[in-house]
C-alpha cells in the first residue's frame, strides 16, 4: 500500500517538529510527499529561516508561511494582523489554496485544545484547518483557490491523559495548566524511535527558541534518554473525511 502524502498545518515555526516531527520524517523517508503550512511569522524573519532548516531535516520541502503575526509576538510580522484577528474567510481560503495545490491524502494540525499548552494560535489553527479541509472539497467554496480536493483524513496532534503527566513534568513550566484528551480518543499512536534523532535535530534547529528557553530550549538541556522517553511517541485523533479505495487512510505506524 502506498504511503499517504501528508500536509501539516501548524501555528508557529517549531510546532511542526514538536507536534509531528516523527511522522513527517518517517513518511518522507518512506517516499511520501510531505509539506508544512505555518500560520504565523513573516518569511524575512530569523524564525522563518530556522523553519526552513527544520523542514529540510524532516524532508518536508520549503516553508509555506501565511505571514500573520503571532498572538504574543507582534515583531513576528510587522505591519500584519494577528492570525487570531484576521477575517476567518480569508485565513480558511489561504489554507484551502495550499490543500488544493498540494493535494494531500492526510492533513495534520493541532487538536481543539491547541496541544498541552492551549496556546490561542494553536486553537485557532485547529479551527481554520478543520474548516479548510471541508471547504477544499467543495467546488463552490473558494473557487479562485484551485480545483477541489478532498483529503481522506484529518489527524489532530494531541496527548492522552495517560501520558500528559510525564510530559508535563518533563517539559512544561511549573504551574502551567495542561490540556490532554481521554485515552480512548486516540486513533493513532506512532512509535517514532527510528526517526527520533531527526525529530530532535529539527526541534533544535529552531535556535532562537532554544536560546530564549522556550520548549525547544527545555528539550535541549534534557539528557538523551529523557528526550527519547518524552518525545519518541506521537499521538493523534483521527477524523475520516473520505473513504480510501480499500480501507481507511492511516498514518504509517
Amino acid at each position: 500500500m502506498a504511503v499517504p502524502s501528508v500536509l501539516g498545518v501548524f501555528a508557529h515555526p517549531d510546532d511542526e517538529s514538536l507536534s509531528a516531527g516523527g511522522v513527517l520524517a518517517r513518511h518522507a523517508a518512506m517516499g511520501a510527499r510531505t509539506a508544512v503550512v505555518t500560520a504565523t511569522w513573516a518569511d524575512d524573519t530569523a524564525r522563518a529561516a530556522e523553519l526552513s532548516d527544520a523542514l529540510r531535516i524532516l524532508g518536508a520541502g520549503e516553508p509555506r508561511l501565511l505571514g500573520y503575526a503571532d498572538a504574543r509576538a507582534p515583531q513576528s510580522a510587522p505591519g500584519h494582523v494577528r492570525f487570531c484577528d484576521a477575517p476567518l474567510d480569508e485565513t480558511v481560503r489561504h489554507v484551502v489554496a495550499h490543500i488544493r495545490e498540494f493535494r494531500p491524502d492526510v492533513v495534520i494540525t493541532h487538536d481543539a485544545y491547541g496541544g498541552l499548552t492551549g496556546h490561542p494560535d494553536h486553537r485557532h489553527t485547529h479551527r481554520v484547518t478543520s474548516l479548510a479541509v471541508q471547504a477544499a472539497a467543495l467546488e463552490r467554496l473558494c473557487p479562485d483557490a484551485g480545483a477541489p480536493w478532498r483529503p481522506r483524513a484529518l489527524y489532530l496532534a494531541t496527548h492522552p491523559h495517560s501520558a500528559a503527566r510525564a510530559l508535563g513534568a518533563g517539559l512544561m513550566r511549573r504551574g502551567r495548566e495542561m490540556f490532554s484528551v481521554p485515552d480512548e480518543w486516540i486513533g493513532a499512536t506512532v512509535d517514532v524511535r527510528p526517526w527520533f534523532e531527526r525529530k530532535v535535530a529539527a526541534v533544535l534547529a529552531h535556535r532562537s527558541e532554544v536560546a530564549r528557553g522556550a520548549l525547544p530550549g527545555r528539550i535541549a538541556v534534557l539528557p538523551p534518554v529523557e528526550q527519547r522517553r518524552l518525545l519518541a511517541t506521537e499521538w493523534y485523533i483521527r477524523h475520516d473525511l473520505a473513504p480510501a479505495p480499500a480501507a481507511r487512510t492511516e498514518l504509517t505506524l
